[in-house]
């Protein structure tokens, strides 16, 4: 009676994994499918290139949004 129980109970834990696994294995697989589809009809945009800001300009931009976020976070306190 024993055997018989547990025997069961290996072949339903085994039937079990083995469709999680299929079915896990089905999704990977159809993932990749319909990314390669996706890349190949709707490629991502080329970045359009545009002409190199002086280092000046980027620092005092940068500088300043830094100082406002720095003025921001104290009112906040």
């Amino acid at each position: 009676m024993q055997d018989t129980l547990l025997q069961q109970g290996l072949d339903i834990t085994l039937f079990g994994m083995g469709i999680v696994f299929t079915f896990l294995l089905l999704l990977v697989i159809g993932t990749g499918i319909m990314s390669r589809i996706i890349t190949r009809h709707f490629p991502e945009a080329e970045p359009v290139a545009t002409p190199p800001a002086s280092g000046n300009d980027d620092n005092a931009r940068l500088h300043a949004i830094i100082k406002a976020a720095i003025e921001q976070h104290r009112k906040k306190r």
